[in-house]
């Protein structure tokens, strides 16, 4: 049986002025999705992913954000010309990992609707711009109240 799991992202502290956006979808037949304009505060964005139990009692992640080979599933953040702005200067994608999400974290959130996995990921690179590529160093996931 699919279930789903709430996941919540949060850029700390992006690079002021940018657009940052969900990617839905994969490839180049994409959408973006909750865009938003990065100011003074942090950005937050919530999601669903379908998960699967394989028969050794793994999960794994699927859905319409969902990217990458099992074992190394991503969601894309897209940034300035990949949220949409085509006037941006910026050109990027964030990877934020789906790993390190134990069982017990996952079927904590399935039995508790009042709770969300969240990641706290860094939302400027050591160049000053918005991050990009894979989030490193990356902090995990933790069970978090809505």
């Amino acid at each position: 049986m699919d279930q789903s799991l709430s996941l919540r992202i949060v850029l700390v502290k992006p690079t002021a002025g940018v657009d940052f956006a969900l990617q839905l979808g994969s490839g180049h037949n994409y959408q973006i999705t909750q865009k938003q304009v990065s100011g003074a505060s942090d950005l937050v964005f919530e999601l669903s992913v379908k998960l699967r139990r394989d028969v050794s009692g793994q999960y794994d992640f699927s859905g319409p954000f969902v990217q990458g080979n099992k074992g190394e599933r991503f969601i894309y953040v897209g940034i300035g010309t990949h949220a949409g702005n085509a006037g941006s200067e910026w050109s990027r994608r964030l990877k934020v990992p789906l790993r390190g999400i134990t069982v017990e974290a996952i079927e904590k959130i399935i039995a508790d609707d009042q709770l969300v996995l969240q990641t706290r990921v860094p939302g400027t690179g050591r160049d000053g711009g918005p991050n990009c590529a894979t989030v490193k160093p990356f902090d995990g996931w933790d069970v978090e109240k809505r």
